[in-house]
């Protein structure tokens, strides 16, 4: 099969990975393992060779970013049992300060969804906001809309969250990674600040029915007390900020074309697996004590949470080597000359195709890892390579993966259940709020890309 045949072929796998997630509840490693297969066969590949890419894109993609993803997630669950990602949030409220709460919690929300999923943020920090609303006297919900967006900024655009790791693994970038956690900050905080924006601009009207209640409200100092000996402050953000900057090193030395030992040495230690690694050491530190209960229980944990992770990016490599294999790339290059598919108006395909996934079906890591396989064989084609290239490629997607939070997603439910808002109130904070942090992503995406490309 080729040609138009061959597009239609991958829409209906995607429509088939949707329709199987969405509705019939199959887990997205199945579907999208079922979809490439399906994709090969009905493709008229050789059946050896569907086995084969199936088999190379699942294992080339873990060999590539999957311990990253792994001690990334183990790192996030310490800094949650440990109380650091607490310690983190009050010393971010300390520097804001108590007359901003809302902007005191989108910043909280930013740091602590870098490793840490964003669902498990928002739970652990949900005492915290109400307390500091009460404290404060602002609503509820504008804490809560200023939290979650804070927190979903990060998670879908900045590694080491596993969804922007794997859209960058599946398009090749793995070896920039420090470069799309430069750009990825730069991105996220303007759609940090339409988060918060949106707190103070909709969330002071929105009336959580029972927050005047004397059982509703929290105690902020009584919680702080309650979690016991927290983590000093150096040792809370450690395991966050020493693999950030060893990749963000390794990445100027790369750029720069500095060699030595010393250089190597510091290329080395700011490989991403390495950094990561060293994360986790730093993370260890924190640990309250070194027992079979943390040691193994709370690398347990990480190494649980990582598990689906991994197996969906996988599935999404396999996914995506599988159509990489068919005659799709000779197809596409015939529209190379297409005003539309070169520049940055390229860039509005990744991003609607991955709003459209998102929407659809409402995991933002899903829809992350499905478009970058299925925008990966663009890319060779249309000559988009490079460093700032295809970090602004993963923005896109993640942009778009963004658009939007509603009831098919998990967070929107974690977000409405730990703020006491309705249904119709979650629809008109969270996910209008998420639909506007979306377009401003992109935005700054596409400006980006002009400047820098």
């Amino acid at each position: 099969m080729e040609g138009f045949g061959l597009i239609l072929l991958i829409i209906f796998g995607v429509l088939f990975i949707v329709f199987a997630t969405a509705k019939l509840k199959l887990h997205p490693f199945l579907s999208l393992l079922i979809a490439a297969f399906g994709i090969g066969i009905f493709a008229g590949l050789p059946l050896s060779e569907v086995v084969d890419a199936v088999n190379g894109g699942f294992g080339g993609l873990m060999g590539s970013i999957g311990l990253v993803i792994v001690f990334g997630t183990i790192i996030g669950v310490i800094l949650e049992k440990s109380g650091a990602a607490l310690r983190m949030a009050e010393v971010v409220l300390r520097v804001v300060g108590e007359k901003r709460p809302q902007m005191a919690m989108s910043l909280i929300g930013a740091i602590v969804s870098i490793p840490v999923f964003c669902d498990s943020g928002y739970i652990i920090l949900s005492s915290l906001k109400k307390a500091l609303a009460k404290k404060a006297k602002v609503a509820i919900a504008s804490m809560a809309i200023a939290l979650s967006t804070g927190l979903f900024a990060t998670h879908t655009l900045v590694p080491p969250t596993p969804g922007p790791i794997a859209a960058a693994g599946n398009i090749g970038a793995e070896a920039y990674l420090g470069t799309i956690i430069l750009i990825g900050i730069i991105v996220a905080i303007p759609a940090i600040i339409a988060g918060y924006i949106w707190a103070i601009k909709v969330g002071t009207k929105i009336k959580v029915e029972g927050e005047d209640d004397e059982d509703f409200a929290y105690d902020y100092d009584a919680i702080v007390k309650e979690f016991g000996d927290m983590p000093s402050t150096a040792k809370s953000f450690a395991p966050i900020t020493v693999p950030i900057l060893l990749i963000g090193f390794s990445s100027i030395i790369t750029f720069a074309g500095w060699s030595g030992t010393l250089f190597d040495i510091l290329l080395f230690l700011g490989s991403p697996i390495v950094a990561l690694l060293i994360g986790v050491l730093f993370a260890f530190l924190l640990l309250p004590k070194y027992d079979e209960e943390t040691l193994s229980g709370w690398v347990g944990i990480g190494l649980k949470e990582a598990a689906p992770i991994l197996l969906i990016t996988g599935a999404g490599g396999a996914f995506g080597r599988v159509i990489s294999t068919t005659p799709v790339a000779d197809f596409i290059q015939g529209f190379g000359e297409n005003a539309f598919f070169t520049g940055a108006m390229f860039l509005f395909i990744p991003f609607l195709i991955a709003a459209a996934l998102k929407s659809a079906q409402g995991s933002s890591t899903a829809a992350l890892v499905i478009t970058s396989t299925l925008v990966a064989p663009l890319l060779v084609e249309l000559g988009i390579t490079g460093a700032f290239p295809l970090a602004l490629v993963v923005m896109a997607i993640g942009a778009g993966a963004m658009v939007v939070s509603h009831v098919n997603d998990s967070y929107f439910w974690v977000v409405k259940e730990f703020s006491g808002m309705s249904v119709t109130q979650a629809y008109k904070a969270q996910t209008a709020g998420t639909l506007l942090q979306g377009i401003v992503a992109f935005t700054v995406t596409f400006i980006l890309w002009i400047i820098l490309v």
